[in-house]
C-alpha cells in the first residue's frame, strides 16, 4: 500500500509523526499527500525519519554527496553524511560515479536515518560505458538499475522522464548557450539522438509507475534541460520539458505514486518568481525541488552564496525543497568542508524563506532576546553553526566581557540596557 493510499484511508502513524515539527496537523498533512501537494519520501524497505515536502510546510534541504572516478573513498562520503546531518540536511542524495558504487550506496543508506535519494541512470550509463557506450543502454538496463536501487531501500529517485524526442527537437532549435548540463539529461539526449527512439522512461512510464508503486518509491521528475547559464533560463527546452512533467504528475497521482518535480538551475533574480508560478500551474501544485537556483554565473568558488540567494527567493515564492549548492560547484568534487558550507548556506536560505512565511519565528526571537541580554551561551544554542560562532567570539575578543570587540565600552545594547532598563 502506498502512502497516498494510506492517506485516503485515514491518517497513518508515519504522517502523524511527520506533522509534529510542521505548521500543519496530521490530518491536514494527510490531505496534502493524498492530493499530491506534498510528499514524504519513504521506501517500504527503508524506515527513514519522515521529512514532508510540500505546500505550507517548512522548506526542506537536500545534500548531494558521492564519489567520482578519481575520488572514491567511502569513509569520506560517510563523513559528509554526518556533517550534512549536523547542519540540518533533510535528505541525502548519493550521486556516486566512481569506486564500488553498490557498496557506497548501501553504506550511505545504513549510515543515516534521513531519506536517501539517487539517480539510477548514472550507474546504468557508467556500466554500459565500460562495456561499449552510454548510448547503447537498453530499456532493460535502465529499469533494472532503478529496480536495484529501489530493492536496496532508496526512498526517492530522480528520473529524467521529460527528456523526450520532442524536447530534444526543441533543444536543437533553441540556440542555447550551454545546451545540456544535467548529467542524466545528457545521457538521455545522446541516447535519443543516437538511436532515434523515444526515451524509455517516457515511453514506458507505466512500467516505472508499477515499480514505484511496489516499493512506494517517490519519483523526483528530473529537469534534464534545466538552464546551465542565466542566458538559457526559462527558454523553450526548459518549458517544453516542464509541460511533459506536468502531464506525468497526473499519471503518478492516478496510480497513487508520490511525485515531485525538479527545477532550475541558473535563473536570474527577476525570473525566479515566474519559474515557480509556471511550475505550480503546469504541475498542479506538485512539490517543487530546485537546484539553487543560482542567480549569476559570476561566482565560481562562491556558488553556495549564489544558490542561497536564489533558493531563499524561490522558497519564499513557493518552492518546497532546495538542493544545496557547494563552493565547489562547477569546479570539482565537493570535499567535507564544501559540504558543510553548502549545507549551512542552503539551511539559511530555507530558514529565511520560512520566516517570511511566518514559520519558525521563535528561533530568531530567542536569538534576539539572548543578544539583548548579552547572553552569548544562550545565543549559541540556537544559531545555525554554534562552533563557528564560538570560535569567532573567542578569537576576536581579548576577554570574556559582555560586550564584543566591535564596540567595547560603547556597546549600543549595553548602554541602552543600563539607562532604559536599569
Amino acid at each position: 500500500m502506498t502512502l497516498i493510499e494510506e492517506c485516503e484511508a485515514g491518517v497513518p502513524a508515519f504522517v502523524k509523526e511527520a506533522a509534529k515539527n510542521e505548521p500543519v496537523s496530521g490530518q491536514k498533512l494527510a490531505k496534502l499527500v493524498k492530493r499530491g501537494h506534498a510528499v514524504i519520501p519513504r521506501n517500504l524497505k527503508h524506515d527513514p525519519i519522515p521529512k514532508p515536502i510540500g505546500r505550507g510546510l517548512k522548506v526542506k534541504i537536500n545534500v548531494n554527496i558521492g564519489t567520482s572516478e578519481t575520488q572514491s573513498d567511502v569513509n569520506k562520503e560517510l563523513e559528509k553524511v554526518k556533517i550534512a546531518e549536523k547542519y540540518g540536511a533533510d535528505s541525502i542524495m548519493d550521486l556516486s560515479t566512481g569506486g564500488d558504487i553498490d557498496k557506497i550506496r548501501k553504506k550511505i543508506i545504513e549510515s543515516t536515518d534521513l531519506p536517501v535519494g539517487t539517480v539510477p541512470i548514472y550507474q546504468c550509463g557508467l556500466i554500459k560505458a565500460r562495456e561499449s557506450a552510454i548510448v547503447e543502454m537498453t530499456s532493460d538496463d535502465i529499469f533494472n538499475g532503478i529496480k536495484k536501487h529501489a530493492e536496496e531501500g532508496v526512498d526517492f529517485v530522480t528520473v529524467h522522464c521529460g527528456v523526450t524526442k520532442k524536447a530534444v527537437d526543441s533543444l536543437k532549435e533553441s540556440g542555447r548557450l550551454t545546451d545540456v548540463v544535467s548529467r542524466g539529461g545528457s545521457f538521455l539526449t545522446a541516447w535519443i539522438l543516437h538511436n532515434g527512439e523515444e526515451n524509455p522512461l517516457y515511453s514506458e512510464f507505466d512500467y516505472l509507475l508499477e515499480m514505484a508503486k511496489e516499493y512506494d518509491l517517490t519519483l523526483s521528475l528530473g529537469d534534464g534541460f534545466r538552464p546551465g547559464s542565466i542566458a538559457d533560463a526559462t527558454d523553450r527546452p526548459q518549458i517544453q520539458e516542464l509541460i511533459t512533467l506536468g502531464e506525468l504528475v497526473k499519471r503518478c497521482r492516478s496510480e497513487k505514486v508520490q511525485a515531485m518535480v525538479e527545477g532550475p538551475g541558473h535563473v536570474p533574480i527577476d525570473q525566479i518568481s515566474a519559474n515557480v508560478k509556471i511550475q505550480k500551474e503546469l504541475c498542479n501544485g506538485a512539490p517543487f525541488y530546485v537546484l539553487g537556483p543560482l542567480v549569476t554565473d559570476f561566482a565560481p568558488g562562491y556558488d553556495h552564496i549564489s544558490g542561497a540567494i536564489g533558493g531563499a527567493i524561490a522558497a519564499y515564492k513557493g518552492a518546497d525543497f532546495l538542493c544545496y549548492v557547494t563552493p565547489a560547484e562547477h569546479l570539482g568534487l565537493p570535499d567535507i568542508d564544501d559540504v558543510k558550507e553548502g549545507t549551512i548556506a542552503s539551511k539559511i536560505a530555507a530558514h529565511a524563506a520560512d520566516i517570511a512565511r511566518g514559520i519558525d519565528l521563535d528561533v530568531d526571537h530567542s536569538i534576539s532576546k539572548a543578544r539583548k541580554e548579552l547572553d552569548w551561551d544562550k545565543m549559541f544554542d540556537k544559531v545555525v553553526d554554534p562552533d563557528k560562532a564560538k570560535k569567532f567570539r573567542k578569537k576576536k575578543n581579548l576577554s570574556d566581557e559582555e560586550a564584543c570587540s566591535m564596540c567595547g565600552d560603547v556597546c549600543a545594547i549595553k548602554m541602552v540596557n543600563k539607562y532604559l532598563n536599569g
